[in-house]
């Protein structure tokens, strides 16, 4: 039996990468899937894939910052489907290692609005769709293990992450002990996809902060769908709150 056959899924950041897998995944295990990106062309291309596939997969332009675009992103989910089972808040940009000193407001405010604001204001959303179905629904937050440490990022990108990770805890603690709504986050290592691209400035000081750690494990798109597949699927029913680390065992030694 497929893992999540009948449920309705969002998934942010869905044009490329983990996004993109985890949409694939999870239509093809059985959900109808939401998938939204400010990245229309990669839309256009998940769409095409999806619909060779045979895959339920509908997809929408919309930038995870504006408050507007995420009541959307909801709003299409149950109009389109008539519930929301699971949300996975994706979507994440780098700040290309940047100390506080050299990080600039507007470099600070955008990763903030985009890793931590715009999964707070989705989640928030898709809340108070879940907490009126009898069987709730998922959160799944997309974190790094840039929120498990000082480094592996710059100052914007961590303190996003760890807050992420926070959020994720809170929700868990209320929503899923005194409500039906499961909590969890992935705090991934090295994985090969799109975002490793936008490191265009690194800062000097900020990569040598992250230093030498020696060869980093690189992980898939696809290894990192069946993570969040699992803690989407009653497989991990009864894990709430956790952060599950998915580096190779970068972090580990």
């Amino acid at each position: 039996m497929k893992k999540l056959k009948d449920k309705v899924s969002l998934v942010t950041g869905a044009g490329a990468g983990m996004g993109r897998e985890m949409a694939l995944l999870f239509a093809s295990e059985g959900s109808r899937v939401v998938a939204t990106d400010i990245n229309k062309q990669g839309l256009e291309g998940l769409k095409k894939e999806a619909e060779a596939k045979g895959l339920d997969i509908t997809t929408i332009v919309a930038d995870i910052s504006k408050e507007e675009d995420v009541d959307k992103m909801v709003e299409t989910a149950v109009s389109s489907y008539g519930a929301l089972d699971i949300l996975v808040n994706n979507a994440g940009i780098m700040d290309n290692f940047k100390t506080v000193g050299e990080a600039a407001n507007d470099l600070w405010d955008r990763v903030i609005a985009v890793n931590l604001t715009g999964p707070f204001k989705a989640s928030r959303s898709a809340v108070r769709v879940m907490e009126k179905q009898k069987n709730g629904g998922v959160i799944i937050n997309n974190s790094s293990i840039g929120g498990m440490f000082g480094v592996r990022g710059g100052a914007a990108y961590v303190a996003s992450k760890h807050g992420l990770i926070g959020l994720t805890r809170n929700m868990a603690a209320t929503y899923g002990v005194f409500g039906n709504i499961r909590v969890n986050a992935i705090a991934p290592g090295g994985v090969e996809t799109d975002i490793q691209d936008t490191i265009k400035d690194p800062s000097e000081l900020g990569s040598k902060a992250i230093g030498d750690k020696g060869e980093i494990p690189m992980g898939t798109s696809g290894q990192l769908a069946k993570v969040a597949l699992f803690l989407a699927s009653d497989d991990s029913s009864f894990v709430n709150g956790a952060v599950l680390t998915a580096d190779g065992g970068w972090t580990a030694g």
